[in-house]
């Protein structure tokens, strides 16, 4: 990762730019002066080099290693009970260090670790902890979590450790990989949930059986350089998932897995993304939100500086028809794509399923979207889609200094249902997005422009 990130950097540099467009933007959208206020804050992380002194006599924290407990650390031997054991002295003992040492490999099955827990927790994690690789194995009782970690305030995940879901099989059992299957949920690998004040700090977490990360019903999470990793045709593996939670901030991480890297979805609001480098996988969403008929919302999201290189959608919202409520205050600035499908994606007419969905005149409402400072090179002849209903058409979208290439051909713009405004450079021609018009395409050729009219682009399936 060293070597992509002053590349990234450089990237990111090279594109900002200042001026009157960018002041006259923040006069015409007012949420986005909110979203700009909303910094990350630095930590308070604990170094792993202290833990000689946390098991001396006169240190404030009380080491609690998992291997006290009977935990053998061997990739064979089945830990769960150890670490049960160690979670439940470390979570009643005021300012503990609960100790997954490196160089070992722990193996534990699907459990929930509880809080609330007296004062403040470090969970340190410098091994490896894997799960069992047998579905038929898997404890009926927690068929969607494999590690959860619930009810908990002032507390700190770090250390240089991998968490592994040996998700292999379950890919293979997965009706996306073969449709004869059944289609059927699997466990995420890292849950946190109904929790406040958590930190996530340097930790790794690969080829988790369905989503990897899921951040649930909590407030005020921080998560700094955690890499997420998974083979990219890997089902459903989502590596960042965000759902109904409030003041999230995801910074300086990369990940790459077979679905997408990050999705935010209902409930959830003040959520900054900072420094992500992004694929494989389907990109950075927002969604999908609206699925049977539901009510659901997301809003004041910040995207400040990406990098996405070989991925099926680059900065993707999607939402079911028939569903309502709305998606709001959305920036996204300062990145740059490399060999990606759908660069700028907005899909209203979301279907993953495998049978075709019902035209329905009901969705979500989307207003208020800021794509500023967005280059790089697609795959597709769409780089810019907005796909939005007839019925609730997007509203306040705005382009501020856009340049997407085709590689090979013509770049087009597609606009349906879908109104904004346009500031400084825009490549392709984005004219379609301050017309009246419904079903335009805008095509970007090296001699002139055309337009033509289609309904054809509403057609819409997972990627």
């Amino acid at each position: 990762m060293g070597g992509i990130l002053p590349i990234f950097f450089f990237l990111v540099l090279s594109m900002v730019c200042h001026g009157e467009a960018t002041n006259k933007l923040h006069n015409d959208i007012g949420i986005f002066d909110e979203l700009d206020t909303f910094d990350i804050e630095e930590g308070d992380d604990i170094d792993l080099f202290d833990i000689l002194s946390w098991e001396s006599k006169h240190s404030s924290k009380v080491l609690v290693n998992v291997d006290a407990f009977g935990a053998v650390g061997d990739g064979i031997a089945d830990d769960t009970e150890a670490f049960k054991s160690a979670w439940k002295k470390a979570c009643s003992t005021a300012k503990s260090v609960l100790l997954v040492p490196q160089r070992r490999r722990y193996q534990v099955n699907a459990t929930r670790f509880e809080g609330p827990c007296s004062g403040k927790l470090v969970i340190q994690i410098e091994g490896t902890i894997t799960a069992p690789d047998d579905p038929k194995s898997w404890d009926p009782k927690n068929p969607r979590i494999w590690l959860e970690f619930s009810n908990l305030t002032q507390v700190i995940f770090q250390g240089k450790g991998i968490i592994d879901g040996s998700g292999s099989k379950w890919w293979a059992a997965s009706c996306k990989k073969n449709k004869s299957n059944p289609c059927k949920g699997a466990p995420t690998a890292f849950t946190i949930d109904s929790s406040s004040s958590v930190r996530v700090n340097g930790l790794t977490v690969q080829n988790s059986q369905q989503m990897h990360f899921t951040i649930s019903r909590s407030d005020s999470v921080r998560v700094n350089g955690v890499k997420v990793s998974a083979p990219g045709d890997s089902p459903n593996t989502d590596g960042i998932h965000v759902t109904e939670s409030t003041n999230v901030v995801l910074q300086n991480c990369k990940i790459g897995t077979g679905d997408d890297c990050i999705s935010i979805v209902n409930g959830s609001s003040n959520i900054k993304m900072k420094n992500i480098l992004c694929g494989p996988g389907h990109g950075i969403s927002i969604g999908s939100l609206g699925k049977d008929n539901s009510e659901e919302m997301v809003t004041k999201v910040v995207l400040d500086g990406a990098f996405i290189r070989n991925t099926s959608n680059g900065l993707r919202i999607k939402t079911w028809q028939g569903g309502s409520g709305y998606i709001r205050g959305i920036s996204y600035q300062n990145v740059r794509m490399e060999d990606v499908s759908n660069p700028i994606l907005i899909d209203q007419f979301y279907c993953d399923s495998p049978k075709s969905c019902q035209n329905q005149t009901t969705t979500l409402e989307i207003s208020q979207i800021m794509y500023k400072n967005i280059s790089g090179t697609s795959e597709s002849k769409e780089v810019i889609k907005f796909a939005c209903s007839d019925s609730v058409p997007c509203n306040q979208i705005t382009l501020n200094n856009i340049n997407l290439e085709r590689q090979d051909g013509t770049a087009e713009v597609y606009c349906n249902s879908a109104r904004g405004i346009i500031h400084g450079y825009v490549k392709p021609s984005a004219e379609c997005l301050t017309s009246s018009d419904k079903g335009n395409v805008i095509k970007q050729t090296t001699d002139a422009e055309s337009i033509q009219t289609s309904r054809d682009y509403l057609i819409h399936s997972e990627l």
